[in-house]
């Protein structure tokens, strides 16, 4: 078994690979008689999560953690014995997994310890995390021999935590797989009809794409590019679901479900081949993405543009250098697997610059020490897991913020100090409200005065959890009472749906039933006259903030007689 999987550690020293070998052995001796759920032998797991890290060309201790993550938890081998045969680099990664694993309460409780074991993991060293999720990702590959409600768990806490996480490190490729592996066992009817509907449409999407690449081909070769490659990549299933919610289910809408990729040689020719595309066909207006001036968050770079192609039908393309798709597929560990000698690295750190939302991690951290786990759960997916913006200082310094924020946000990002202080905004030259919502690309000055106390007011205009906490701390100091009337309502969310329904006996009393079965307490319903052009339904109830109206929603679109289900905000 060694000898097989010696063979894919060429990158790897002969002194390297001896203390790779030694924690293979412990490995084997350890989980020599344990066997995993499936029936397989148990080595077989640590030896799979360890050859993802080969992959990804990481640095020893880390593929000698992956093969050990389990030893403390699961084998007779103390800290000790392992320190003494592997040394306390490797030690200290296979404790800080086994704390990981250690998790006490169950249900939401376990979730919320889990994700903040996790995140306290990232801001340590992130090569803890790294591991953990390639053995996620295989525990994943591996869980139909899991009891379906254990099964059900893994996969929630997958969707929830582990892919939007390696989403955050800029891990696309293993952040898809986790997805896609978990879609159909959390949501087996929806991932039952998208495979349905898609199939053809993908199908057709394929061939077209094959159809245009000759004549970008030789357009390019005109321009004197020689792409490198040019191939088509499909949207994911998960993220296709995600994206269908957005556009009423309506699949033809959907202008990216197949986008051909072109790689080149610099970042020259991405701009160039632009170019030349654009030359060809009509763009879309706001369909061009530069993501290379401005990266995304997780390192992401490449250039999306949309146009008008042959026959009228709209197609994405994406075009970037090879280090950028590699990049954009594995993410962090891309850009620090090496270092300047081309040896690999011995630590992965928050001290890296390209990775600098891990140093606000540990700030964050700190705000919610004592919040609650509902408050924790949500904020986490506000300030780390929402879609991103990315806005300019004066001096030009790209920031990262959530969707929606303002410059209030903007503001306590930079520092606390500067938030309390603010007296104005500006973006773009012009003075804007504290309310005012930022956008990608836009520059924003705080203008500053230092009697300026923190405004009660700013708290409802905030929308990261991180400004909101500063705000509460400092008006805590002045003494000034937080407005903390109708607390319900920081835990739950008023829906109202608009159905636009047929004429038929018993539609309300099947959405009624639905609703019933859902567990949730209708507010209000208005219903429209027998002889209305557009027979329509709303319904008003108030559920959990956690609560997935996206999935109610698919659900009642299912109903005979349900023509269209709408939120209304």
């Amino acid at each position: 078994m060694w000898e097989t999987f010696a063979k894919k550690l060429t990158h790897y020293t002969p002194l390297e690979r001896e203390l790779i070998h030694t924690a293979f052995t412990i490995a084997d001796e350890g989980h020599k008689n344990q066997k995993r759920d499936s029936g397989d032998p148990y080595i077989t797991h640590p030896i799979a999560v360890a050859e993802e890290l080969i992959k990804l060309k990481l640095d020893t201790s880390t593929i000698a953690g992956g093969l050990l993550h389990d030893v403390i938890e699961d084998c007779d081998i103390t800290s000790q014995e392992l320190e003494t045969r592997v040394g306390p680099e490797v030690t200290f990664l296979v404790e800080a997994l086994t704390k990981l694993d250690r998790v006490r309460y169950q249900g939401f409780e376990r979730k919320v310890e889990s994700t903040r074991k996790m995140f306290l993991a990232v801001a340590e060293d992130i090569r803890v995390v790294l591991i953990k999720l390639s053995d996620r990702l295989h525990n994943m590959r591996t869980i139909h021999g899991v009891r379906p409600e254990k099964r059900r768990r893994i996969a929630e806490e997958t969707l929830e935590i582990y892919a939007p996480l390696a989403h955050r490190l800029g891990m696309g490729e293993w952040k898809g797989e986790l997805e896609d592996l978990s879609f159909p066992i959390v949501y087996p009817e929806e991932h039952a009809w998208l495979a349905g509907i898609s199939k053809n449409l993908l199908s057709r999407r394929k061939e077209y794409l094959e159809r245009i690449t000759p004549i970008i081909r030789d357009e390019l070769a005109r321009g004197n590019i020689q792409p490198l490659s040019i191939d088509y990549r499909t949207k994911r299933s998960y993220s296709l679901w995600k994206k269908l919610l957005r556009y009423d289910l309506d699949i033809e809408r959907i202008t990216d479900l197949a986008a051909l990729r072109i790689i080149v040689s610099s970042v020259e020719e991405c701009y160039q081949a632009l170019g030349i595309i654009h030359a060809l066909w009509k763009p879309l207006p706001g369909k061009i993405k530069d993501y290379i001036a401005m990266p995304k968050s997780n390192g992401y770079k490449s250039l999306h543009t949309t146009v008008i192609c042959i026959d009228g039908i709209v197609t994405e393309f994406q075009i970037r250098t090879r280090e950028m798709h590699e990049a954009a597929e594995i993410g962090i560990a891309a850009h620090w697997a090496y270092d300047e000698a081309g040896k690999p690295k011995k630590g992965i750190t928050a001290g890296d610059e390209k990775i600098a939302w891990i140093k606000k991690l540990q700030e964050w951290q700190k705000e919610f020490a004592d919040g609650t786990n509902e408050d924790f759960i949500e904020a986490l997916k506000i300030d780390f897991f929402k879609d991103r913006i990315f806005v300019l200082t004066p001096k030009g310094e790209v920031i990262d913020l959530p969707e929606g924020a303002t410059p209030i946000d903007f503001a306590y990002h930079i520092h606390s100090e500067i938030g309390d202080h603010m007296t104005g905004a500006r973006v773009g030259g012009k003075m804007v409200p504290f309310s005012y919502v930022l956008a990608s690309g836009d520059s924003v000055e705080i203008i500053l005065q230092k009697n300026q106390k923190t405004n009660p007011d700013w708290l409802a205009m905030a929308r990261s959890s991180l400004a909101r906490g500063h705000i509460r701390s400092s008006l805590r100091r002045l003494g000034i009472e937080i407005n903390t009337s109708h607390p319900e309502k920081t835990r739950t969310k008023d829906v109202t749906l608009h159905i636009v329904r047929q004429n038929r006996i018993g539609l309300l009393k099947d959405i009624t039933t639905l609703l019933s079965r859902e567990h949730i307490n209708i507010l209000k319903t208005e219903s429209d006259t027998e002889s209305s052009e557009t027979p329509y339904i709303t319904i008003q109830f108030r559920v959990p903030k956690k609560y997935q109206t996206e999935k109610l929603i698919t659900r009642m679109r299912r109903i005979r007689g349900v023509k269209q289900v709408e939120i209304i905000q």
